[in-house]
């Protein structure tokens, strides 16, 4: 989804053809795969070089948006005429918000567990928040509304709009940068869940080979790797690939965070007296109000989306079989 991003930009500033954004997420995901499997010290230097990328383009956007004299009114109102505007919208907006949740990944190297994740979700969240509604009002203020909708890289119409077509190359590399960096946090992380996999999973044993020598999940990367490329596949052939991303993702997404929200309640319920590290604070309130959240999010993204989501629910349900067999291996090996 993101390699998508990279291509739209890209795609602005050095066009391949017809299909060059799906070219450009296909080179992001080997050039990544490639420096990842050598280990994760290169990868580490590689995300901390980018890292200032995204500030930096976020940072010019907003100024130029903030400076501009506006666009006032403009036309294209597409959410609003929208019978589903608000389900619609909000799989978009809060996919915006998402990273969060890689948090869990990472909770067991947070120093003072309890004080320390509150904190750096806290912070996060609320920067997260700040720059987001800031950049949109940049946005706004700078396409006008209608623009917006009606574009699929902003930056770089906004850019064209108030300095001209000569800038739009630099935003647009700036930008792909900085999803370029985004993307390779997004593969260390998710190595490590399919690296989880194979060691919870039989069947996926496969995964599980680590190398120590350059301290990463070889297998797993390799194996996300042919997974994304397959994805990117799909996507180009609908011709929207990163719309097709978000749905064939959401669904997914949404469905395990609402198995979070429950899980809790069900452990609260069979172990009681166990000691835990950090609790939900207001509880029961916010885990009913995240579910309820997670709910809705699950329908709209159901509901509102297209082929994408449908092929999302395939690949979830096609795991089944997989779960069922790891339960009888372990019964066969318990026995």
């Amino acid at each position: 989804m993101l390699s998508f991003i990279i291509g739209d930009y890209a795609s602005e500033a050095f066009n391949l053809g017809p299909y060059s954004s799906s070219i450009y997420a296909a080179i992001t995901v080997l050039i990544l795969t490639a420096v990842n499997v050598r280990g994760i010290k290169p990868s580490s230097k590689l995300q901390k070089a980018l890292m200032g990328g995204i500030l930096i383009g976020l940072g010019v956007i907003i100024a130029i948006g903030l400076l501009s004299s506006g666009a006032g009114n403009s036309s294209g109102n597409k959410f609003y005429n929208s019978e589903f505007a608000l389900g619609q919208a909000m799989i978009f907006v809060l996919l915006t918000y998402g990273g969060w949740n890689e948090a869990a990944y990472l909770s067991a190297e947070v120093r003072h567990k309890r004080s320390g994740i509150i904190k750096v979700l806290l912070y996060s969240i609320g920067m997260i928040t700040f720059i987001y509604l800031l950049t949109n009002f940049a946005l706004i203020r700078g396409l006008g509304f209608g623009n917006m909708t009606d574009s699929e890289t902003v930056a770089a119409d906004l850019i064209a709009q108030t300095m001209g077509n000569g800038w739009v190359k630099i935003i647009s590399i700036t930008i792909a940068v900085a999803a370029f960096s985004t993307v390779n946090a997004v593969m260390i992380t998710g190595s490590r869940t399919n690296y989880a996999l194979g060691q919870d999973f039989r069947i996926f044993h496969f995964l599980s080979k680590w190398n120590d020598k350059g301290s990463t999940p070889v297998n797993a990367f390799l194996f996300q790797s042919l997974i994304a490329l397959l994805l990117i596949a799909l996507g180009t052939a609908t011709r929207s690939g990163f719309i097709t991303m978000v749905e064939y993702t959401a669904p997914v997404f949404w469905f395990f965070f609402l198995l979070v929200g429950l899980s809790l309640f069900i452990l609260r319920k069979k172990e009681p007296e166990r000691v835990r590290p950090f609790y939900v604070p207001l509880y029961p309130v916010i885990p009913f109000l995240f579910c309820l959240t997670a709910g809705y999010m699950l329908y709209s993204s159901l509901v509102y989306t297209g082929v994408g989501a449908i092929i999302g629910v395939i690949v979830l349900l096609s795991g089944i079989p997989f779960l069922l067999y790891n339960k009888i291996k372990n019964k066969e090996n318990l026995s």
